[in-house]
């Protein structure tokens, strides 16, 4: 499991959009289908990625916690299917199912989407504004497997309340880290 960190790309700049498969419903949803009224938090992730794993629970305590306060959520996996058969889209919509995930689940299978958004791991996080300018990347919190430090999701919480309270996003913003996202060959 090598430690892989996001790049953190340029606050203020426009959410790629993309057109992608819902693991779970089948049906294809875009950027301006997924996005919330106040903000919209984008997370590559994928289903066997220990740093995912450790914290699923935080993501799906977060789309709860904000969804009232007009934040939607989707989670997108770019992985490599034919070397990580665990990350195929039906693999996807039963950890979605089991885990109730309140948020789409999608499958990026070009890996176009990914590149866009200059994902590096899992879970790589972005928040973006209501009008798609990026606000915030970077991690839930200093939380890792094995680290012993509590999951809180207290780094994109304080964005998400400073994005609602329409205040400047966070000064000091840390890059997510996780698995890295596994390319094509």
């Amino acid at each position: 499991m090598a430690l892989k960190e996001s790049n953190m790309l340029d606050l203020g700049i426009q959410a790629p959009d993309f057109n992608l498969p819902d693991t779970v419903s089948g049906r294809v949803l875009s950027l301006n289908d997924v996005k919330g009224e106040n903000g919209t938090v984008i997370i590559f992730s994928c289903n066997h990625c220990p740093f995912v794993i450790h914290v699923n629970s935080e993501m799906i305590a977060l789309a709860h916690d904000y969804a009232a306060k007009g934040i939607k959520m989707v989670v997108i996996s770019s992985n490599d299917i034919e070397n990580y058969p665990m990350d195929a889209p039906d693999k996807m919509s039963i950890v979605a199912t089991v885990l109730q995930y309140p948020f789409p689940y999608l499958y990026d299978a070009t890996q176009k989407v990914a590149k866009d958004y200059d994902a590096a791991c899992t879970p790589d996080i972005y928040l973006f504004d209501a009008a798609l300018k990026l606000y915030y990347r970077g991690r839930l919190d200093g939380s890792r497997p094995g680290n012993d430090i509590p999951l809180t999701g207290t780094d994109i919480r304080e964005a998400l309340d400073l994005l609602i309270d329409n205040k400047p996003a966070p000064e000091k913003q840390y890059p997510s880290a996780g698995c890295n996202i596994k390319w094509k060959n």
